[in-house]
């Protein structure tokens, strides 16, 4: 929970990175990372009581979105957007027959993909808000979608090394 109002309250504060032609909010790494707390979650409550946190993460995330003054429309593409990644992330996770760290790189770099697409068309592009011109939306979603997916990357390869040696709950 502490990681989603983060990452909204970073994004409203900090101005975008730009890294070559890319454009990548800065509480694009944090969000990146709410993915894998989301897998940890549910390797501990289960699936069902994860998609109740969902919910509540959701409702969190829009009043903070909201409170930050983000207009009611990137407040609605931030309800859609968490409501599709997240049970998206869910369901791979639930399904997938794989290791653990496996789990969590391949759910979180779909639920990261539809995550970057979606925030950015619905949210920003001129179909939303209009804050970025057409020509600057693909580079705000492949942007978002690189760094994303290095997080995820990354994680997968901490919880293989550190914590599935250091722990036998996961």
């Amino acid at each position: 929970m502490l990681a989603i109002v983060l990452s909204n309250v970073v994004t409203a504060g900090v101005p975008p990175f730009f890294i070559g032609p890319f454009i990548i909010p800065a509480g694009t790494f944090i969000i990146g990372a709410t993915f894998i707390f989301r897998d940890f979650v549910q390797n501990f409550v289960g699936r069902r009581k994860t998609y109740f946190l969902i919910l509540i993460a959701m409702v969190l995330s829009a009043l903070t979105s909201y409170l930050l003054g983000d207009t009611l429309w990137i407040v609605f593409a931030s309800i859609i957007t968490f409501a599709v990644s997240e049970t998206t992330d869910t369901e791979i996770y639930s399904r997938l027959k794989l290791p653990f760290h496996m789990r969590v790189a391949y759910s979180g770099i779909v639920g990261g993909i539809l995550d970057s697409i979606i925030f950015v068309i619905v949210g920003l592009s001129p179909l939303g808000a209009n804050i970025l011109p057409w020509n600057a939306v693909f580079l705000a979603i492949v942007g978002q979608i690189i760094f994303k997916t290095l997080v995820q990357i990354l994680a997968a390869i901490i919880v293989k090394n550190f914590f599935l040696k250091h722990t036998k709950a996961v």
